[in-house]
């Protein structure tokens, strides 16, 4: 079963005041969550969301097996201008801790106009409309930059990207360099 945020009615989600770019998000089946840019404050919480997704949930994020995320790692994963490389966090308060619970993400690809793209959602948190949240507010986000499309290279069993890519309408082919992935690729024109 998912941990459940804390006790909160619809209109009076329990997160204190943000600045900035953010929102707080209801789920399916209760509770919020705050959305907003990941900060350098966030690295720590970065970090222990890796080490809490199943090996699957690594393997589908990162395209091998991973134990622990290595300084470089995390270095490269905090990197965040929010123009050429943007992160957005969902926090929820589990237990009176304020835990990363899923990440979305794009970075440029050498094609100026394009940029890769990732969602993540921790696996008790899945089924509750997180990920199409976090994808939601990235492709806004990447379109509001000025980039004409959206492309994530999974593999080919994490029908969880699948699904989602199919709900936003992006275009899914085998990936001719390996047969065991896919690129999923959205036009944001």
């Amino acid at each position: 079963m998912a941990p459940q945020p804390s006790a909160q009615t619809p209109s009076t989600p329990a997160f204190a005041p943000v600045q900035g770019e953010h929102w707080i998000e209801p789920l399916k089946e209760g509770g919020h969550v705050l959305i907003r840019p990941l900060r350098a404050e966030d690295r720590e919480r970065e970090k222990a969301f890796i080490m809490r997704l199943s090996p699957e949930s690594r393997h589908f994020r990162f395209l091998s097996q991973i134990t622990e995320p290595g300084q470089a790692m995390l270095d490269q994963l905090m990197t965040i201008d929010m123009r050429q490389h943007v992160a957005y966090v969902a926090l929820a308060h589990v237990n009176g801790e304020l835990l990363e619970v899923g990440i979305s993400r794009y970075a440029a690809s050498p094609e100026a106009d394009e940029c890769e793209c990732a969602v993540t959602v921790d696996d008790q948190w899945k089924h509750r409309g997180l990920g199409s949240l976090l994808l939601g507010h990235l492709i806004d986000k990447a379109r509001a930059n000025g980039y004409t499309s959206l492309f994530s290279i999974d593999s080919a069993a994490n029908t969880a990207m699948r699904d989602l890519a199919r709900e936003f309408g992006f275009s899914t082919v085998r990936d001719p360099s390996y047969a065991c992935q896919v690129i999923h690729r959205l036009s944001l024109l």
